[in-house]
């Protein structure tokens, strides 16, 4: 007896546990809405087991098997859900509710209309193997993006064979039942909870890591950023920066970096106030990332310097996007400034050499700044390596 209800309470104490951990997650990233699902699913499992075996005094025995049956249903419904809004933008809400709701329907039928215990544990178990398939299926596009996303498309897999075909072959060798006398000591019933209290950690431990995994990348993300701008501080410029140079270098791709530096912005400061200040840094910024897109990794490297790194870019494309970004910026209106007021930035551009390293190819880039300074600002100059010279530290030459 003392071993039955010790097995009775596993899953209740299992899910209980982990509905609390998603929660107290959830409480931490409230824009993270599938961890309130997944502790909503948790829990309405937990509930499931429990009025399978305890009474409630104010319900019957049919409206206790009913009622654990919905528990079960939105159990499923809710960590598949949650599953498919955590990696997949689109979630087949109509072929959900039909799943859930056919299988509620069926199981009420088997229960007041035609009573059946083995037609209803095939009602539940089919339906909840349909709503795993369904979510195997989305996750199949997006399975090869990451360990976590595989691991789960296979959790997913599993669950869906341990509700169909263990169902099928656990019931064709010790079934049909009858009646619940002796449903709770029989193979069914015993593989039941044990398959379902390992799926449910193994799946609670896939989705904590994936938790885990995006609050590390929120926070580096945080880390490695400018909140002014929005764009990479330099610790995050030159670690990206470093990254897509090997990548490029593996390739054998051209790279090209351009520097900008915004002419007199001291004195904008001075004259017009740091918030206005701040306004033309987010002013340039936005350009920056308009010109540059998806492609281009863009930093803000000091006050108003600023470092975009561009792949498969010579000097021509690079020229081109300083060029681009230095007509928009000077033609353009800043909230805060004086009407007339033209703001102006200089550029620095210089394309990689062979397998330079990020250092000195910021190095002449920023002396082709410094040329375009001294020339009157409000320009672009290149840095150009002589072609008979191979890269041997900074020796190099600019227009």
């Amino acid at each position: 007896m003392q071993t039955g209800l010790s097995i009775a309470l596993l899953n209740p104490a299992i899910a209980a546990v982990l509905a609390a951990a998603f929660l107290v997650l959830w409480t931490y990233q409230r824009a993270s809405f599938h961890l309130l699902m997944l502790a909503f699913g948790y829990a309405a499992s937990g509930v499931g087991f429990l009025l399978q075996y305890f009474s409630l005094p104010f319900t019957t025995f049919a409206t206790e098997k009913l009622a654990s049956c919905v528990a079960f249903t939105l159990a499923v419904v809710c960590i598949t859900t949650a599953i498919q809004s955590r990696y997949v933008r689109r979630i087949p809400y109509g072929a959900v509710a039909a799943l859930a709701l056919g299988g509620i329907a069926a199981f009420s039928w088997f229960l007041f209309v035609e009573p059946d215990l083995t037609w209803r544990i095939y009602a539940a178990n089919f339906a909840f193997g349909g709503l795993c398939l369904l979510c195997a299926a989305e996750l199949r596009p997006v399975r090869r993006e990451g360990p976590i996303q595989r691991v789960l498309f296979w959790l997913t897999l599993v669950a869906a064979s341990n509700f169909l075909v263990r169902t099928l072959v656990a019931v064709a060798l010790h079934g049909p039942f009858v009646s619940y006398d002796g449903f709770y000591t029989s193979a069914y019933w015993t593989t039941t909870q044990l398959v379902h209290a390992t799926l449910s950690l193994m799946t609670a431990l896939c989705l904590l890591t994936a938790t885990v995994t995006d609050m590390m990348g929120r926070l580096k993300a945080q880390s490695d950023t400018d909140p002014l701008s929005g764009l990479l501080n330099r610790r995050g410029f030159e670690e990206r920066a470093a990254a897509l140079l090997e990548r490029s270098a593996h390739n054998n791709l051209p790279v090209a970096l351009v520097l900008a530096d915004l002419d007199h912005f001291k004195a904008v400061n001075d004259r017009h106030g740091h918030a206005a200040g701040d306004r033309v840094i987010v002013d340039f910024a936005t350009k920056i990332r308009l010109v540059a897109g998806a492609r281009g990794v863009a930093g803000r490297i000091g006050g108003e310097e600023f470092a975009v790194i561009l792949p498969l870019a010579d000097l021509g494309a690079a020229r081109l996007f300083a060029e681009t970004v230095r007509t928009l910026f000077s033609t353009g209106n800043t909230d805060g400034l004086s009407p007339g007021t033209r703001m102006t930035a200089s550029f620095g551009v210089a394309a990689r050499s062979g397998q330079e390293p990020l250092a000195p190819l910021m190095e002449r880039a920023d002396e082709a700044l410094y040329k375009a300074k001294q020339n009157g600002r409000d320009s672009v100059r290149i840095s150009y390596l002589r072609p008979e010279m191979p890269f041997r530290g900074s020796t190099n030459g600019n227009e």
